[in-house]
């Protein structure tokens, strides 16, 4: 009979542990593939001069100056807005410049200056826009820098 109590008391005990949870479950998050996009007339591949990316870090950036930034190809719009934020990092071997557009509704572009060891720059940047669907991501290619355009869901999880 004490042996019954026991391996009912064991058994009570499991069936316990596995009803029992500590943890809530997550809900996990649909991304919404029916954002409108914003750069819909723009082409998918956009040439930027690195003499404008250059000239974009020389000279001193202040939070709410007005920054144009021009394309290679003069078809396509300037990108124009206000500087929110400028960090430096490293003894300026890293640089960051975050301009909110005033012609593109909701869109930010983001570009950082690297210096790399050997004294050679790299610049990397976007221009995104959370409420849509499309993005540029800036890439070099054969010494040239191209934004490329790209879907929001490939580049960000929700």
């Amino acid at each position: 009979m004490k042996y019954l109590k026991f391996s009912g008391l064991c058994l009570l005990y499991a069936c316990i542990c596995v009803t029992v949870s500590a943890q809530n479950k997550v809900p996990l998050n649909q991304p919404d593939y029916n954002k409108p996009a914003l750069f819909n007339g723009l082409p998918d591949q956009i040439r930027v001069d690195i003499s404008e990316l250059q000239h974009l870090f020389s000279q001193p950036a202040e939070t709410g100056k007005e920054i144009s930034v021009s394309f290679t190809d003069k078809t396509i719009p300037v990108f124009s807005g206000k500087v929110i934020s400028v960090a430096s990092k490293y003894e300026n071997t890293i640089r960051t410049l975050i301009i909110r557009s005033s012609n593109f509704s909701g869109a930010t572009l983001t570009l950082s200056s690297s210096i790399l060891p050997d004294g050679t720059v790299r610049y990397t940047g976007r221009i995104i826009s959370f409420q849509h669907g499309d993005l540029y991501e800036l890439q070099q290619q054969n010494d040239q820098y191209f934004l490329i355009k790209k879907k929001y869901n490939d580049l960000i999880n929700e």
